[in-house]
């Protein structure tokens, strides 16, 4: 049984003096019921996903019913580092698709502190010295993993350059992204440097946010729209045994491959079709080097090729592979609860055609999504018309 997406919501992202991490959420989930046609008492469960509830200081997403109404349906809390809300959607699918639930509501939301994500060591099983070295700052990690890919295939400064520019100019034209000024290439190269190769322009930063979706199965879809999009395939994997992640403690001789690699090639068997099948995709960009390798793990070039596209435009909006046409996280930052709802809200959008400025031309029908979470969880999405 598919599953099928007939509503979408989105709060814009950035820094909301007085605007809670729940009053967001309520926000995307009401306009994603209006998107659908479809009232709170309509819906039969919700899945709602949000680092803040882990870390503390956040609302807990099933306390929003005291916003939306108390009808007593299943309210279930997901929080899986940056994977959350593939791991929602996912666990939302499956309830549908095991004809527990016909329709329900999927939705995100954070509100993260200002400066870099810093969490105990202890929370996720390390020890205090992991800290003490300064491990615990993502940026690290992911200067060391870009800084080695580069050396083993060739990748340049000025690919990483072009994917940060390229995601400030689609920022420019989203009116919820957080980052709505383009930056040119040798802006970004220029600014300071954070962790080498990656200079400041080509992080993202966490920030504030929500999203949400309105799920059903496929079968009932015409009872809300007349332009569903389907959930074709979807697909959560954790690391194995070899593979480089954040918060990893070691690092074995012998390296092994990352999760996305597993999460893509079960997600593209699921829908039956291939990467280049693909019209328009989001994909995981902590940093402008993760944009680059993640193009390799999910399948869409082998290990090397990203410089040859990147360099030829074929990523930005109007070239043969759209990628983050919406800003990615670069743009749009990263509230960790509504990362994944953001780019599977762009992908709507541009499978409806109703992007704007930004529309992919040429109709697209297939589109994809993938996030990557600490530590070491890959989930990815196939959506169609």
């Amino acid at each position: 049984m598919d599953v099928a997406i007939v509503g979408i919501g989105l709060h814009p992202f950035g820094r909301f003096e007085g605007v809670s991490d729940m009053d967001m959420g309520v926000f995307a989930a009401r306009q994603a019921m209006r998107d659908a046609g479809v009232a709170w008492s309509d819906l039969q469960f919700a899945v709602g996903g949000s680092l803040g509830q882990t870390l503390g200081g956040g609302a807990s997403p099933d306390t929003m019913v005291s916003r939306l109404g108390l009808t007593g349906l299943q309210f279930i809390n997901v929080s899986n580092g940056c994977a959350t809300a593939g791991s929602a959607l996912a666990m939302a699918c499956n309830s549908i698709q095991a004809g527990v639930f016909d329709v329900g509501l999927v939705v995100g939301f954070d509100k993260h502190s200002r400066g870099a994500f810093d969490p105990d060591p202890a929370s996720l099983g390390l020890g205090q010295w992991y800290g003490d070295i300064g491990l615990m700052l993502t940026t690290q990690f992911f200067a060391m993993k870009i800084n080695r890919y580069m050396h083993d295939f060739g990748i340049t400064r000025s690919s990483l350059a072009k994917v940060a520019a390229k995601a400030l100019r689609n920022g420019s034209l989203n009116p919820n992204a957080w980052r709505q000024k383009p930056i040119s290439e040798e802006e970004i190269l220029a600014s300071p440097v954070l962790n080498y190769p990656l200079t400041q322009y080509m992080f993202c930063s966490p920030d504030e946010g929500a999203g949400a979706l309105v799920v059903c199965r496929a079968d009932q879809a015409h009872r809300y729209t007349d332009r569903p999009v389907f959930v074709k395939g979807i697909s959560v994997q954790t690391r194995k045994f070899g593979s480089f992640e954040v918060m990893a403690p070691w690092l074995p001789i012998e390296r092994g491959h990352a999760p996305t690699v597993d999460a893509a090639r079960a997600c593209f068997e699921m829908a039956g079709v291939a990467p280049g099948d693909v019209d328009v995709a989001q994909i995981q960009d902590s940093e402008s080097g993760a944009e680059i390798m993640h193009m390799a793990e999910n399948g869409f070039c082998e290990d090397g090729e990203q410089e040859a596209m990147i360099q030829a435009g074929e990523t930005e909006i109007g070239g043969r592979l759209p990628i983050n046409t919406d800003g990615g996280l670069i743009a749009n930052g990263e509230p960790i609860g509504a990362s994944g709802l953001r780019q599977m809200h762009e992908i709507v959008l541009q499978l409806r055609g109703d992007a704007g400025q930004r529309q992919v031309p040429g109709d697209p029908r297939v589109g994809y999504t993938q996030v990557y979470g600490a530590p070491g969880v890959g989930a990815c999405t196939l959506l169609t018309t």
